[in-house]
């Protein structure tokens, strides 16, 4: 492999039913930063069947080039179909970087794409930046169940991959009038290629909020003290529109679905609100909530470390402010 024949930063382009995942608007903003910085073109990787106008949007959000596969094979995602058009793209173009989203479907697809093209790849990065002299990509992800973060270079196979962990990056705000050149990729594929079939596309039974996309959040630590007094904290969370969260604490005593975790383990959210309720505030936890707009900690100690980063600190039992706060925002709504 000779390193120098690789160039230029690829994004995959996540979509479903037609609608572009969250994350990869989110990869696209970092990737112009990167690409920018690296001197090179950013460049999405879109497949499905007639999608045509997301070709158009990935454009609008900051791509240089779209690599557009069009395909009914592609229509629903296949590990082994998505893996092979994407690889046979990698192989003929040779990208230094290709980033992928930490969705459910980018997980399975991003180490099957680096084992087949004999590359590394360090999963649910937080953090992306690149080395000024050697060009590497430095990509950051939790160690040791969150106590630790650890930077993680591949300096010697290419392309650097990474799946990144949605809510980490902005996205850029669309730019209807923003030109870039969109290639229909000659896909080669077939029905031998894809080993599994699609027959029916099922909605998940569990309805569980995606809590990234929340405005809103009112989330629980191990000062909540039981399943039974996240009660109150839902409560306030629908008459808000928001979402209910947790802890990591809160989460391991089972009083909260793990989908509901905040930190460097969960999710990574950015609210305009975010309600800390009986939360110490690790550095861990932290991490996944401190770009929130505005930040409300409730909390006996005065001392936890959430007080210091809270826009407003409130000491005293949650049990108790917490009624009067749904108190008054009914007496608002009346």
């Amino acid at each position: 492999m000779n390193i120098a024949d690789y160039k230029g930063l690829w994004v995959f382009a996540e979509q479903r039913e037609g609608v572009l995942q969250k994350v990869s608007l989110e990869l696209l903003g970092k990737g112009r930063q990167l690409a920018d910085k690296l001197g090179v073109e950013l460049t999405a990787v879109l497949l499905g069947s007639n999608i045509d106008k997301l070709a158009k949007e990935v454009v609008a959000f900051g791509a240089d080039k779209v690599l557009y596969a069009n395909h009914h094979l592609l229509k629903n995602y296949t590990t082994d179909g998505y893996t092979k058009v994407i690889c046979d793209l990698v192989n003929e173009n040779k990208p230094e970087i290709l980033l992928v989203g930490a969705s459910f479907i980018g997980r399975d697809l991003g180490p099957r794409i680096a084992a087949r093209l004999d590359t590394g790849l360090t999963a649910d990065c937080t953090a992306l930046d690149t080395d000024d002299t050697t060009r590497n990509l430095m990509m950051t992800r939790p160690a040791f169940g969150g106590n630790l973060m650890a930077t993680i270079e591949c300096a010697d196979h290419r392309p650097q991959m990474s799946t990144v962990r949605p809510g980490v990056f902005e996205k850029l705000k669309k730019d209807e009038n923003r030109q870039g050149e969109i290639i229909n990729v000659d896909v080669k594929i077939d029905d031998a290629d894809i080993r599994t079939k699609v027959e029916k596309v099922v909605k998940s039974v569990k309805d569980i909020a995606d809590i990234s996309e929340a405005k809103i959040i009112v989330s629980g630590g191990r000062g909540v003290g039981s399943k039974e007094n996240f009660t109150v904290l839902k409560e306030l969370a629908n008459i808000l529109g928001g979402s209910v969260a947790a802890s990591r604490a809160a989460v391991e005593n089972g009083w909260v679905d793990k989908a509901y975790q905040v930190g460097q383990t969960g999710k990574t959210v950015r609210p305009t609100v975010y309600i800390a309720c009986g939360i110490s505030g690790a550095i861990q936890h932290l991490a996944g909530m401190q770009d929130s707009d505005y930040i409300i900690a409730i909390n006996k100690d005065e001392s936890a470390p959430i007080m210091k980063v809270a826009d407003l600190a409130l000491v005293g039992d949650f049990s108790k402010i917490i009624p009067e706060m749904i108190s008054q925002v009914k007496a608002l709504n009346d």
